[in-house]
């Protein structure tokens, strides 16, 4: 099933103007990629200071809890650092999430197999609309700002995930993980787990700065359509 899923990614990427090469994610090309993450990151916090701050008072508004949410995931080379969102779950999610999956044997499956809830009772009604938008990311990138993350890279997961990955986990270890990436702009949230993972392995083994502008270019009409996301 995941060497079909792989094939179907590389398919994607090839769709997506990633053309096969070696693995070039050091030297003068991962100088580069980090001096434009750099560069846009700065530019993209100064134009989005004024949503931050109308955001951050929309989810004091609502419950008074935490505006942001920091949550430890794995980076380049088994690092770990806090990944930034906005709330977009009640403050009591964690206990919540626990209450559900101990109740609901189909939630149950769904987290085991996806990591995901589609219907996720812990979700916030602000909260939906910021993971529609894609809003709730925003913080992401100070991490990018600092290097923890780039613009276009794997999806950042938790270290409980590693194992999930099998062999495909050398990619992902290889690479800053993104606010964007392939499969962002392939389907969301609405791929299998297996397939995410496919589509990150294919990023980083056919990685090129011209692919990287071309994913960055497809974010925003795939998060105006608010589509596959939750």
């Amino acid at each position: 099933m995941k060497t079909v899923h792989t094939a179907q990614a590389l398919q994607h990427s090839d769709h997506h103007g990633l053309s096969a090469r070696p693995l070039s994610l050091s030297g003068i090309d991962g100088i580069a990629k980090r001096g434009f993450d750099f560069a846009a990151a700065f530019a993209l916090l100064c134009l989005a200071l004024p949503l931050f701050a109308m955001i951050a008072v929309l989810i004091k508004c609502q419950d008074r809890g935490p505006v942001l949410y920091r949550q430890t995931r794995c980076g380049k080379d088994r690092r770990a650092f806090g990944c930034w969102k906005f709330r977009t779950m009640r403050t009591d999610a964690d206990r919540m999430l626990q209450a559900v999956l101990d109740s609901d044997p189909e939630a149950r499956a769904q987290w085991t197999e996806n990591r995901k809830l589609t219907d996720d009772p812990r979700v916030t009604r602000l909260g939906a609309f910021l993971r529609k938008s894609s809003l709730d990311e925003l913080p992401q990138l100070v991490n990018v700002l600092v290097g923890e993350m780039s613009l276009i890279g794997p999806r950042p997961v938790t270290f409980d995930e590693l194992g999930l990955y099998g062999r495909d986990v050398q990619f992902y270890l290889k690479a800053r993980p993104g606010i964007t990436g392939l499969w962002q702009v392939s389907g969301r949230s609405r791929l299998s787990y297996d397939t995410r993972i496919a589509f990150d392995a294919a990023y980083v083994q056919d990685w090129s700065f011209a692919g990287d502008l071309r994913i960055l270019a497809r974010t925003l009409p795939a998060v105006l359509k608010f589509d596959g996301a939750y």
